[in-house]
C-alpha cells in the first residue's frame, strides 16, 4: 500500500506546477524543466485521485452489500462495481508504484554501443556484423542518429569490433538491455558437412556521459600518440595521428586511429573513455545500493549470456525472461525489436517493484 501522504504530495505538486506554468513568470530554462515534470505528472494524476477515493467508494458499496433490506438487483450491481473497483485499484497502485520508482538518470541519455566478436573465429566476426546491422536498422526505423566512432574489420568481411554513438530520445533506456553475450547457432557458409556451429559476440551499451556528468582531471590522463597502422602492419598514415588515452587511476585505456586528424581521434577517444568511466562509477554506486538484490535484468553484465539466435529453428530466445520469438529474420531486420524490449522492460519493472516490498 502506498501512503496517502505520498499520493497527496503528487496531486499538490501537479496543482503547483499548473499554477506556475500559467503565470508566465518563469524563465525559458525553468519553463522547459517544469513543463516536462508537469507532463509526467499529468499522466498519473487522475490515477492518483482515484487511488485516494478508493476507500470512500468501498465504504459506500459495503453499505449496500451489508444492508439486510437491500434489493437483490441493487446488491448484484454493487457486487459487480466492487469487483471492478478492486481490479482498477490494483492497476492504479501498480502504475503509481512504477511512477514512484527511483528514476535512472542515465535513461534519457544517448548511448555508446560497443560490439566485439567473441568465440567462434571468422563466424563470430560475421555475427558481430549482423548485430551491428540490426542496430542500424532499429536506429533508422526509430529515426535515431547512429554515428560510427571506430571499426575494425575481419578478413571475412565481418567485424572484429565496432563502436558507435546513438542519439535520440531515451536511447539508453531502450538499449541498456542489450549488454551481454549474444550467441548464434547456424551453419557457416564454409561448413561442407552441414553442421551447426555456435559462435558469440559481446555487446556493451554505455550511457553517453557529458562533461557535467563526470569531471576528468587532465593530470589523471596519459596521452600517447603514434602512427596509425593498417592491416598487416602497413602504415596508413605518415603522421602520428593515432591516439592512446590512459586514465591512470583506473588503468582504463582507449585507442583511436580512424581519423587522419590527431585532434579528432583524441575527441573520439575521450568520448569513449568518459562513457566507460561514467559506467564504472554508476556500477560502483549501484553495487553499494543493491548488495541484497538479485535483480539481473538491465545490469549490463557483459559476461552474462543473454540471447541466442538459432537460424536452423528460426528463433531468437532471451534467456533472462525465457522469451522465444519464432521470427528471427524479422527480429534481425528490426521489425519486432520493440516486442523484445517491452517484455524486458516489463520484467525489469516487476523485479524493481518486488524489491520495494
Amino acid at each position: 500500500m502506498i501512503p496517502h501522504k505520498t499520493i497527496e504530495e503528487l496531486i499538490n505538486k501537479h496543482k503547483i506546477l499548473e499554477k506556475e506554468l500559467s503565470s508566465g513568470s518563469i524563465d525559458k530554462k525553468q519553463f522547459a524543466e517544469k513543463s516536462k515534470e508537469y507532463s509526467d505528472l499529468n499522466e498519473i494524476v487522475e490515477d492518483a485521485k482515484k487511488y485516494l477515493s478508493f476507500e470512500s467508494e468501498q465504504v459506500e458499496l459495503k453499505k449496500i452489500l451489508e444492508d439486510p433490506n437491500g434489493e437483490k438487483e441493487l446488491i448484484n450491481m454493487a457486487e459487480n462495481e466492487m469487483a471492478d473497483l478492486k481490479i482498477n485499484h490494483e492497476k492504479n497502485e501498480k502504475k503509481l508504484k512504477l511512477f514512484l520508482l527511483p528514476k535512472d538518470e542515465a535513461d534519457k541519455k544517448n548511448a555508446i554501443i560497443e560490439i566485439r566478436a567473441g568465440t567462434g573465429g571468422l563466424e563470430a566476426s560475421l555475427f558481430a556484423s549482423d548485430l551491428f546491422k540490426m542496430y542500424e536498422k532499429v536506429s533508422n526505423k526509430k529515426k535515431w542518429i547512429l554515428e560510427l566512432i571506430s571499426i575494425s574489420r575481419s578478413d571475412a568481411g565481418g567485424l572484429k569490433e565496432v563502436i558507435a554513438s546513438i542519439k535520440g530520445a531515451n536511447i539508453y533506456s531502450t538499449l541498456k538491455y542489450e549488454s551481454g553475450v549474444h550467441r548464434v547457432q547456424r551453419v557457416p557458409d564454409t561448413e561442407t558437412q552441414g553442421r551447426v556451429h555456435t559462435s558469440a559476440a559481446t555487446v556493451a551499451v554505455l550511457p553517453e556521459a557529458e562533461e557535467v556528468d563526470l569531471k576528468i582531471n587532465e593530470t589523471d590522463l596519459r596521452i600517447d600518440v603514434f602512427r596509425a597502422g593498417g592491416p598487416g602492419g602497413q602504415s596508413v598514415n605518415t603522421t602520428d595521428s593515432a591516439v592512446r588515452i590512459t586514465h591512470i587511476p583506473t588503468g582504463l585505456s582507449v585507442s583511436q586511429q580512424d581519423e587522419k586528424s590527431q585532434h579528432k581521434n583524441k575527441a573520439k577517444g575521450m568520448k569513449i573513455l568518459r562513457a566507460r568511466l561514467y559506467e564504472l562509477e554508476r556500477n560502483r554506486i549501484d553495487s553499494e545500493r543493491s548488495k541484497d538484490r538479485k535483480n539481473k535484468i538491465g545490469t549490463g553484465d557483459r559476461s552474462e549470456r543473454i540471447r541466442t539466435y538459432n537460424f536452423p529453428q528460426g528463433r531468437v530466445t532471451d534467456h533472462r525472461i525465457n522469451l522465444t520469438l519464432h521470427k528471427l529474420q524479422e527480429f534481425l531486420e528490426g521489425e519486432i525489436f520493440d516486442e523484445m524490449i517491452e517484455s524486458l522492460t516489463l520484467q525489469d519493472q516487476e523485479e524493481s517493484l518486488s524489491n520495494l516490498q
